[in-house]
């Protein structure tokens, strides 16, 4: 995979890829039996009636695969497991 360029913005901070801090999906917002995804990984809360039957995490691989390749990857990791952690800690409330 070929990586992206930096360039310069003009606060100096070089840019990112759209996908950066992405890599999870926006589990604040997830509906039943939807399917909500990441750039790395989806999930997917099964439900029948008023209770959940199952849920479903999956990566997919070549985004994954994409990701690790990635100069930005430990950054961008960083970024999206503090916002899966904000998410938790504010579902959970």
């Amino acid at each position: 995979m070929a990586e992206h360029p930096a360039t310069e913005t003009a606060s100096g901070a070089a840019d990112r890829k759209p996908c950066y801090g992405t890599m999870f999906p926006d589990t604040l917002h997830v509906e039943p039996n939807a399917t909500v995804r990441g750039k790395a990984f989806n999930c997917k809360l099964e439900s029948l009636g008023l209770g959940r039957s199952g849920r479903n995490v999956s990566v997919i691989p070549e985004e994954w695969e994409d990701c690790l390749a990635c100069r930005d990857f430990d950054h961008c990791y960083k970024l999206s497991m503090g916002k899966l952690a904000l998410a938790s800690a504010i579902s959970e409330k």
